[in-house]
């Protein structure tokens, strides 16, 4: 595995106002899967000669992504501030069919879950390309990555 990659990542916990266990099994996979295999170079970082692996903190101040990114003994490096107006669509369609997908868990026919789950991944899919373009010159990512960065930006959303 190579440097440039999330060995920590943290939620800011007063961002996150609610969460029910579905969305909170969601934040554990999510985390562990990113943990698990990630790539991540933070630009201005890696020009001045880090290489990593990193620790990320992510929040949500005056509607933006605030990414708070540090080496691995925990000095600051840089935060990045992502304008999140672009996702305020994604979040709340992604929102709309995980509710549809977690009700149809629970009563639906496999051939409805499966649609369901195809339109999710759908909008997932969309908003993880949309992350790799709002990062795009701040952070070399792969689109794995941003998906599972896109999920833990829908837990601070969380308005309960």
């Amino acid at each position: 595995m190579g440097t440039h990659r999330i060995v920590h990542i943290a939620l800011d916990e007063e961002t996150i106002l609610w969460r029910n266990a579905d969305v909170e099994q969601e934040r554990r996979v999510a985390i562990y899967d990113l943990i698990e295999e990630n790539t991540f170079k933070p630009v201005r970082s890696a020009k001045r000669g880090v290489k990593g692996p990193y620790r990320l903190k992510l929040a949500v101040q005056d509607g933006r992504l605030a990414m708070d990114i540090a080496d691995q003994e925990e000095n600051q490096l840089e935060t990045l501030l992502i304008g999140l107006a672009r996702f305020r669509r994604p979040i709340r369609e992604y929102f709309a069919i995980c509710d549809s997908y977690y009700q149809a868990i629970r009563k639906a026919t496999p051939a409805e879950i499966e649609t369901i789950d195809m339109a999710r991944r759908g909008i997932h899919n969309d908003a993880a390309e949309l992350l790799v373009e709002r990062l795009d010159g701040k952070v070399e990512t792969d689109f794995a990555t941003a998906r599972r960065l896109f999920t833990l930006i829908c837990v601070l959303h969380i308005k309960g």
